[in-house]
């Protein structure tokens, strides 16, 4: 009884599966980093997915901010997402605005993070777990993934977003990696303050 109504439980509104999609500062789905200079901050971990603009999930991604964002703001959700979108404040963002780096330009990305205490889950193509042995595709930045996150909105001390967390990552198939001359600069990720912990990729 209890795993029938595990199963049919209503899924977050935020949560979904973007599919096919290369990975940025891959690195960041297996360690974890503290971004930014605030010498309070704990590390996370996380990475960015391109999106590109013929992508058949861009208005699905953009139908869950909306959605988020409507249920944690209601009447006032329209005019406070147009506020939180002018200042660059979501998991959505325009690639062309990071040229500096490889395969941003003329895509949308998606940035997600995931609290130390709960890693985003690693899986290999047959849906097994990641392990670093032979045989096993290590992702790598410009690799192309499929990533479980959730959107979620924030409303705090520390202003108001719509951010992403990253629940899992899975290995989908190669593609051509992006330099590694660089690591990701703190404006690469959102400021995650409050909110969902990353949970198992399911």
């Amino acid at each position: 009884m209890n795993t029938i109504m595990s199963e049919n439980k209503p899924q977050p509104i935020g949560r979904m599966l973007l599919k096919d999609v290369r990975i940025a500062f891959a690195q960041g789905i297996f360690e974890a980093s503290v971004v930014g200079t605030d010498p309070t901050a704990k590390p996370r971990f996380g990475a960015s997915f391109l999106v590109p603009p013929d992508h058949p999930q861009l208005k699905e991604i953009e139908a869950k901010i909306k959605a988020v964002a409507e249920e944690k703001w209601k009447a006032k959700a329209g005019p406070m997402l147009a506020a939180i979108q002018k200042k660059d404040r979501t998991c959505l963002h325009d690639g062309d605005d990071k040229p500096q780096y490889d395969g941003y330009a003329g895509n949308m990305y998606v940035t997600a993070n995931a609290q130390e205490s709960t890693p985003p889950t690693v899986l290999n193509q047959d849906r097994t777990m990641f392990e670093a042995k032979k045989g096993h595709k290590r992702i790598y930045s410009g690799a192309r993934v499929n990533a479980n996150i959730e959107i979620w909105a924030q409303d705090n001390a520390f202003g108001q977003r719509v951010n992403a967390t990253l629940r899992g990552v899975q290995f989908y198939r190669d593609a051509d990696s992006f330099s590694a001359a660089s690591a990701a600069a703190g404006s690469e990720f959102e400021e995650v303050t409050d909110g969902n912990d990353a949970e198992d990729f399911t």
